[in-house]
This record gives structure tokens, C-alpha cells and sequence, in this order.
């Protein structure tokens, strides 16, 4: 009686744990999304802010952050083909490039009110035309309409010594009142200087 009791209390217990782990119908049909080619990223002023934050380790207030897919330049010429010379870019793959500022600052000597925006780009052989634009959460350049400009910058090309693969984008510390977004891929570097005063 014993051994009868202990099979049929066993069968219960991997019965019910069999229903609580067997997928319904409607989770079977979901699938999940493959890795992106092109994976999106994170850049932050000061750099690794959200670490810092919660390590009680930031010394200064936050004061940007881009979001941007990086796309890789596998052998492939960059500019002047995959990135057509004075066409607007999206500034990296899928998602136009959206910059945040959590406070006022002026670029190029125009000042941009704390908000979010979107980046693009006119890039020419000598000179990039960076393009913040108040269209945001918009994919690709298709959409874009160059009556939502807030600015226009215009930043010399500046030639890197080795092709950078992944598209980059990171702040840097400028002088004492200043930072700058730089932006690469493959053999081209431009860098914005935007003022914090």
C-alpha cells in the first residue's frame, strides 16, 4: 500500500511540474529576434555614467547621452559607396542616431535647449555636415525633413592613421567648459565641440 501511495504522489508531482513547464500554444509561435548585424549602442557625458551613479563614483552631472546602431565596415569602402558622399546618413544602421542633452548647450555657437534630437549627417570628402534634427525615434534617413533642423555643423575631416571596423561614437572631455562628440568609421574622424557654458 505504501509503494502504491509513493508511485501515484510521484506521478502527481512530475504531472504538475510537466504542466507548469510545458509552453502554451501562443508561446510556441513566438520567435524571438536574431542578433542585429548592425548592434545598438550606448555613449554617455561623463563616460560609463550609469556605473558610476550607482557606484557613487560620478563627479560630474550628466550631461549627454547618443544611441546609435554600429554598423561594421567588413572590407567593404565606406565612404563613397556604402555611405553615399553628400547624401543624409543616419549617422550609424537601422535607427537614426538620437542625441540627448540633459541640459542646455550651444553648438557651433547656437544654443540647443536640453531635449532629445536626432543626428544625421552630410558627409563630403573634407567636411561632414552634422545635422541635429527634433524629428526623433525614426528609422533610416527616409523620412528626413530639413524643416526640423535645429543645427547645422559643419567639422573638418580628420583622417585616422587605422580604419576604426564598428562605427564609433563617444564624448571626450574638451577644455575646461566644453566636451566633444566625436564620430568614426573606417578612415574618417569628425569631432563636435559643444560647449557646457
Amino acid at each position: 500500500m505504501k509503494h502504491l501511495f509513493l508511485t501515484l504522489m510521484l506521478a502527481a508531482c512530475g504531472a504538475a511540474a510537466n504542466a507548469q513547464t510545458s509552453a502554451s500554444p501562443i508561446s510556441l509561435a513566438v520567435k524571438m529576434p536574431e542578433v542585429d548585424k548592425s548592434p545598438m549602442d550606448m555613449a554617455y557625458y561623463p563616460a560609463n555614467y550609469p556605473v558610476l551613479k550607482i557606484q557613487g563614483k560620478a563627479t560630474e552631472p550628466l550631461v549627454a547621452r547618443v544611441i546609435y546602431s554600429r554598423p561594421l565596415k567588413n572590407d567593404r569602402v565606406v565612404f563613397g559607396e556604402l555611405v553615399e558622399w553628400n547624401k543624409i546618413w543616419r549617422l550609424g544602421a537601422n535607427e537614426a542616431t538620437e542625441i540627448e542633452f540633459y541640459r542646455d548647450v550651444k553648438i557651433g555657437g547656437k544654443k540647443i535647449a536640453k531635449g532629445k534630437y536626432t543626428l544625421f549627417a552630410l558627409p563630403e570628402q573634407e567636411q561632414w555636415t552634422v545635422i541635429l534634427n527634433k524629428d526623433t525615434d525614426t528609422w533610416g534617413a527616409f523620412k528626413y525633413d530639413e524643416k526640423k533642423d535645429v543645427a547645422r555643423i559643419a567639422l573638418p575631416v580628420q583622417q585616422m592613421p587605422v580604419p576604426v571596423n564598428a562605427f564609433s561614437i563617444m564624448f571626450e572631455k574638451g577644455d575646461a567648459d566644453s566636451i566633444v562628440l566625436d564620430i568614426a568609421w573606417d578612415n574618417y574622424m569628425v569631432a563636435m565641440p559643444i560647449s557646457l557654458k
